[in-house]
């Protein structure tokens, strides 16, 4: 008992309570309240953000204010301070009546106004936006800011009793709950309730019922609230900050706790007190066990915290407070402090409590010992041994839920102290939470005043805490944090460099700033200069957007945003400097579109990547816009072949090949010029032999051309055709011998070859004749053949015999033996042949 007054003492157990068995909760002094003169709670209706945020402070306009001399009191002034109480921001409100102001997720002021007009602003007092619920809403007399699945959403209830929910206010999708809703003898309160992504409304009016108003009911649930105090109405109701439990205060003054879906009562509880509460607010610790849960009740000067098993404590005050419901906590704030209730965590128990045994406060106890030199170290050590890890994670989890750093130093050395009896102790829990715990001390400073716990802080995550200092605008604490926790401080530079473009004026000097400042971070990869240019352009500075975006090294990135701008040029040179055949299209696609059509024309000329592209476009899609060009740079090759390939593709060559012809002379191409001209002339021909043998000749070659007037047997004109356009003899005379084989016309083939000697040689006739399958008229030419050459068609035309002898006169062993292979069915020429290699064989 000694021992465990001590550690008492030691650990400022002096403010803990008891709400039933093993219940244990206390109440930790946050912050000694820094409020200007002029606030005083008694006459203002406080709303602070979750997880440590801003504080928003209004006169309550139900209340006489009396003003002091010199100091504005104004009744619609909107004071933003942060949880010491220093002035952030004030926003004059002189828009219309104010209904309810809240925080949303991001710590963004939400305003809700009785036109339905919800307005959002930064901490700062910097307008975000607006928005109207819809134009059906015009006379809202209540409304409420949750949380849900989808984010921060808002109901309003209208004087008709209608209420509107929107789970979202990043997306505001309105959704009317029933209609069936009909409290004509009045309605005394109603809180929404979000669970499994489905938002309900509870409404309760004169009576001892709960309505469940749910978006697209047929009818209506009404659950009876039975107590065994008697009361005329419920007065007020509260969800617990995670939707799972539900606080009923009745008009008798008795409390009914229990699930938010109303199936389950925990307890009720008689307050005493006839008056209306000021605030409910749930104390929970995120467990599923009721007990563990408690209901903080706030008055005009006191709050009475009432446990699930019915146990109760009261706390005064001198002033008006105002209750501030967390996700493992409740805070209080009041005009001279700002306090944490919380549920005693049960590694802290294990620790502190009175008539504790459990290894880690043991180990507590044998680190005290051991650093006054006392022999009983070793006592108490000896009689956690086997417990020992486990009383080590103890301490090292109930340091992390302390927030006063002399504990925490304690549980931390005690912890390293035990774990120094370990063999093989990993150690990454224990270095884990000594980086936590100096972050969230940091956090917890008067200076920077975001008192969050250690569970708050993992739910949210280091990330997202980061990105609320940088909100705060402590760029350099949060870059400082980001560098310790091994965190990308991307993010928190780009937010700085918002941050100089929307208030700097000089716009070289922030582009300035903004490159030396990125230039300089240690960062694993270059940051990038786009979003900050498209903040600027959103802004409307348009000449620094530009300047940020010339330093941008990904192409990809800078070149849509230039396009965005209007530095359509500044676009095309990066395009073309990345390479990117798609970012040059892209840029050249959208420089044509806003440029005038000279001035584009003018400028891709510089730029001869992208002219080329450019063309390989237009040839594609608009031969003409590709003529244009050819014909602005002097082009007169290139223009010769589109023309000729437009021609080709129209059908319309014979008008189109003088202009071919003249931009091939042009280009200094006389060969194509010729060949131009010679087409022109075939065309000319053509036509004609179009009428004279009703055949269409047009489109064919000159070798198609003399071959298909020979098939007709118009001899004169193909040689005509052979003269004038000086086609080589050898050609006309195979093209010749090839018609008249395929017309079976062999005396006349015969005949040419006994004209005079052949040009072509005598094979193509034997080959003719063989290809029509005539050997008889092929043997007429086979002795004529080359000498070279002679046994190869006589092989082809099956004469294995004359082959045989020119074999062996030539001494030609190999060519008799496939002679051999092939002539099996002749008993007779094989012994011959046998006899034949024979004989050159032993020679």
């Amino acid at each position: 008992m000694q021992n465990s007054a001590k550690m008492s003492l030691l650990c400022n157990t002096g403010d803990w309570f008891t709400l039933g068995q093993g219940n244990a909760f206390r109440k930790i002094e946050l912050y000694a309240m820094e409020w200007p003169p002029n606030v005083n709670l008694d006459n203002m209706i406080v709303h602070a953000a979750a997880y440590g945020g801003p504080i928003v402070v209004m006169k309550d306009p139900k209340s006489f204010i009396k003003i002091e001399s010199g100091i504005s009191a104004r009744p619609m002034i909107l004071y933003i301070f942060n949880c010491v109480g220093k002035l952030l921001s004030s926003i004059n409100w002189d828009c219309g009546v104010l209904v309810r102001v809240g925080w949303s997720d991001a710590e963004e002021l939400v305003v809700v106004q009785d036109d339905g007009t919800i307005f959002i602003y930064d901490m700062f007092g910097n307008f975000v936006h607006k928005f109207s619920i819809s134009k059906d809403v015009t006379d809202v007399i209540d409304a409420r800011i949750f949380t849900s699945a989808s984010g921060t959403g808002v109901a309003v209830l209208t004087s008709n009793l209608k209420i509107y929910v929107l789970n979202n206010i990043k997306d505001p999708k309105y959704r009317p709950l029933s209609d069936l809703l009909n409290f004509s003898v009045g309605l005394t309160c109603w809180e929404v309730i979000s669970r499994d992504r489905t938002t309900v409304c509870l409404i309760a009016g004169h009576g001892h019922d709960v309505t469940i108003a749910r978006y697209g009911d047929n009818t209506l649930t009404s659950i009876p609230v039975t107590m065994k105090t008697e009361f005329k109405t419920i007065t007020a109701m509260c969800a617990s900050f995670d939707h799972q439990h539900l606080a009923l205060y009745t008009s008798s003054g008795c409390l009914w706790m229990g699930s938010s879906d109303l199936k389950q009562k925990y307890c009720e509880f008689t307050t005493g007190r006839t008056e209306k509460p000021h605030q409910l607010a749930w104390c929970i610790d995120g467990s599923a066990v009721c007990e563990s849960q408690a209901m903080i009740i706030s008055f005009s000067n006191l709050i009475m915290i009432v446990g699930a098993t019915g146990e109760s404590s009261i706390y005064t005050y001198d002033s008006s407070l105002s209750l501030v419901q967390e996700m493992d906590s409740v805070r209080v704030l009041s005009s001279t402090s700002h306090e944490l209730i919380q549920k005693v965590p049960n590694s802290t128990s294990k620790i502190f409590g009175i008539n504790i045994s459990e290894p880690a406060s043991f180990l507590f106890e044998a680190h005290r010992k051991f650093r006054e030199r006392s022999h009983q170290s070793d006592e108490y050590l000896c009689l956690i041994q086997s417990k020992l890890p486990i009383a080590v994670a103890d301490c090292i989890e109930a340091a992390g839920h302390e927030y006063d750093t002399s504990t925490q130093k304690s549980l931390i050395r005690a912890a390293y102290f035990g774990k120094s009896f370990l063999n093989g102790y990993n150690c990454d829990d224990y270095i884990r939470m000594c980086k936590t715990l100096k972050v969230l001390n940091v956090l917890r400073d008067p200076n920077v005043a975001i008192p969050i716990t250690i569970r708050q802080f993992y739910h949210l995550q280091p990330i997202i805490t980061l990105d609320r200092l940088v909100f705060r605008k402590y760029y350099g604490l949060a870059i400082h944090i980001a560098k310790y926790l091994n965190i990308l401080e991307k993010r928190i530079l780009e937010h700085w460099a918002f941050q100089k473009i929307a208030q700097d004026k000089n716009d070289d000097e922030v582009a300035r700033k903004i490159a030396a400042k990125f230039s300089s971070a240690d960062l694993q990869e270059t940051m990038s200069f786009a979003n900050v240019a498209e903040k600027a352009q959103q802004l409307g500075k348009i000449k620094l957007a530009i300047t940020l975006l010339e330093m941008e090294a990904k192409k990809k990135l800078q070149v849509p945003l230039l396009l965005k701008l209007g530095a359509s040029e500044k676009a095309l040179i990066a395009a073309t400097q990345s390479g990117d055949i798609d970012l040059i299209y892209m840029a050249l696609l959208e420089m044509k579109n806003t440029t005038a059509l000279a001035k584009f024309h003018m400028t891709i000329r510089r730029y001869p990547l992208a002219q080329n592209l450019y063309k390989k476009y237009c040839q594609l899609n608009s031969l003409s816009t590709l003529k244009d060009i050819y014909s602005q740079e002097d082009e007169f090759l290139a223009q010769a072949e589109i023309t000729l390939r437009e021609a080709l593709q129209h059908d319309n060559l014979d008008a189109t090949i003088p202009d071919v012809s003249a931009n091939y002379r042009r280009a200094g191409k006389l060969i194509e010029a010729e060949l131009s001209e010679e087409t022109k002339k075939l065309i000319k021909h053509q036509k004609l032999l179009n009428d004279k043998h009703q055949k269409e000749f047009h489109g064919l070659s000159l070798h198609v051309t003399v071959r298909k007037l020979l098939q007709l047997g118009d001899v004169r004109y193909a040689e005509k055709l052979k003269n004038e356009f000086k086609m080589p003899d050898k050609r006309y005379c195979w093209v010749r011998v090839q018609t008249l084989a395929e017309n079976f016309q062999w005396e006349e083939l015969e005949k040419i070859s006994k004209s005079k000697k052949s040009l072509i040689g005598y094979e193509p006739f034997v080959e003719v004749c063989l290809r029509q399958l005539n050997v008889a008229e092929a043997k007429k030419y086979l002795p004529r053949c080359s000498e070279e050459n002679k046994l190869k068609w006589y092989l082809r035309a099956g004469c294995y015999v004359e082959a045989a002898n020119i074999a062996f006169a030539q001494k030609d062993i190999d060519s008799l033996l496939k002679i051999y292979d092939y002539c099996t069915s002749d008993s007779s020429l094989m012994s011959t042949l046998e006899s034949m290699i024979g004989q050159l064989s032993k020679k």
